[in-house]
């Protein structure tokens, strides 16, 4: 059993660009919370051997997502959540002048900065830090 308190400031900074500050940890999955900046646009990646639910909690936001099948960009607000199976593109970018926060389950555990894959961007690469 484990319990703790997130970081003030951030714990690593992700491979699409984006803020991480790390929560829970257990086998099978992890958890994080991830900042991206007012007028922030990650990198798009795919990732290689984990699957990620998340849940959006703070700001506005889009996030494309690309599979063999389809291709989308939804909008989110808090309370949205969505899924990124294994294998699919995406990125996300933060709208409005509030930095988008977004709760992010992984499954199984995320195994190191390695298991992301940059794929061509969807929208031009930036991202501000955050103040």
């Amino acid at each position: 059993m484990d319990h703790g308190t997130l970081s003030k400031s951030r714990d690593v900074l992700a491979p699409d660009g984006s803020e991480i500050r790390l929560a829970g940890r257990v086998a099978g999955a992890s958890m994080v919370d991830c900042t991206l900046p007012p007028g922030g646009v990650s990198a798009a990646v795919r990732h290689q051997t984990v699957e990620e639910v998340w849940l959006v909690i703070a700001g506005e936001g889009e996030i494309w997502r690309k599979d063999e099948r389809e291709e989308s960009v939804v909008g989110v607000s808090p309370g949205s959540w969505l899924t990124i199976p294994l294998g699919t593109h995406f990125q996300f970018r933060t709208l409005g002048a509030k930095p988008l926060g977004i709760v992010i389950a992984t499954v199984p555990a995320w195994p190191g900065e390695y298991e992301a894959i940059r794929v061509p961007d969807h929208w031009a690469l930036k991202t501000p830090t955050l103040g």
